[in-house]
């Protein structure tokens, strides 16, 4: 006899897909995932938007709260940066199609009414959710990903990604069984962060600025 659980305990999201259709078949289906444990304590799963037709997606770490409660990607602080960051170096947010690599949100809370303090998913829930993004990749089918921040890097380009050493270049790599180029750079979350956040926020808009001249 098969456990209920055992899609879950195998920490994959492939059981869940659908077999047929678009995006909306996608999204719907995501919405019932329950291919790792993130599933439990999250409020929903908060899959990707935006143009399904756009030449860049942009792909991030997982949902923080306000993406959480809203059920939409990058719709928090980091989103609207990274809006304004966008349209300053010429990639028209709207014409985007933006994800994240893993689809719950991830937490601590030290009481059920505090805060809920964001945590860094772990390989395996990102090789879990795996699944998801390529599905996304195949039928977007964007002429460029934006890698956001450390985390989307090791979910798309193995666990030796690192930001730094190659955040704004242009990247050519099979991802998914798929070529894909890519332009790494940090989260927006990372901007928030920064001791000069001015500096950090230029250091952003010049890598998107690469991106959007990759775009041609």
């Amino acid at each position: 006899m098969v456990s209920a659980n055992a899609p879950e305990d195998a920490y994959t999201a492939e059981p869940f897909l659908p077999d047929r259709g678009g995006l909306p078949a996608l999204r719907r289906a995501a919405a019932d995932c329950r291919g790792c444990p993130l599933h439990r304590d999250a409020t929903q799963t908060v899959f990707g938007t935006g143009n399904p037709h756009a030449r860049v997606m942009l792909v991030g770490e997982q949902p923080g709260d306000q993406e959480d409660r809203q059920g939409k990607p990058f719709v928090g602080p980091a989103g609207k940066l990274l809006d304004r960051a966008l349209a300053e170096a010429g990639i028209e947010p709207a014409d985007a199609y933006v994800t994240n690599a893993v689809k719950h949100f991830k937490f601590t809370q030290a009481e059920p009414k505090k805060r809920r303090i964001h945590k860094a998913p772990s390989l395996r829930e990102m090789t879990a959710c795996g699944p998801w993004l390529a599905k996304e990749l195949e039928l977007v089918e964007p002429e460029l990903i934006v890698v956001l921040g450390a985390t989307a890097g090791k979910a798309l380009l193995g666990s030796s990604f690192r930001v730094t050493q190659v955040r704004g270049t242009v990247l050519e790599e099979e991802i998914h069984g798929r070529r894909e180029r890519l332009v790494p750079t940090v989260h927006p979350s990372a901007v928030l962060r920064a001791e000069d956040r001015e500096a950090a926020y230029r250091g952003l808009v010049a890598d998107l600025e690469v991106a959007a001249q990759a775009l041609g």
